[in-house]
């Protein structure tokens, strides 16, 4: 889960998929990053955890990390956030990035439409129910589409 600084969005959807994966007994590995490092190491923000507390996740041990050229290797799904992000992992990963494997998270839910997830962080409170309410029903998508594999 790739956002711009993991802060807002993509803690929100590592926490949402954690809960749903670790219910279902799924062993899946799920981690989210930034593409910038403005917040490397910063809790989620306030409105991120307090959602989410909400839904009886906690967030607040998660801790901003930054997206790199190694997380290609890393990982089988990378999902974007936004068209900025995409962007950004293409940049960082290079002329040898497997783009195969980056995806725009609603996509999930309106295949082909690579649909930004809202940022909601110079707003208010309201815009982050708005992202995890998004954010849960994708993650549901993801869920349903993989826990087979």
């Amino acid at each position: 889960m790739v956002c711009l600084g993991n802060i807002c969005r993509s803690p929100i959807a590592e926490g949402v998929l954690r809960h749903k994966v670790q219910q279902l007994g799924l062993n899946w590995q799920v981690e989210s990053a930034g593409t910038n490092s403005y917040h490397t190491g910063e809790a989620p923000h306030r409105f991120s955890q307090k959602i989410c507390l909400k839904h009886g996740i906690d967030i607040s041990q998660l801790r901003a990390a930054t997206f790199t050229a190694a997380d290609f290797k890393k990982y089988d799904l990378i999902y974007a956030f936004a068209d900025d992000v995409y962007d950004e992992i293409r940049r960082i990963g290079g002329a040898r990035a497997d783009m195969g494997r980056v995806g725009y998270f609603l996509n999930e839910l309106h295949p082909g439409k690579n649909e930004s997830v809202p940022d909601p962080y110079y707003g208010g409170e309201d815009g982050y129910k708005i992202v995890y309410d998004m954010i849960d029903e994708t993650c549901d998508a993801i869920v349903e589409k993989y826990k087979h594999l």
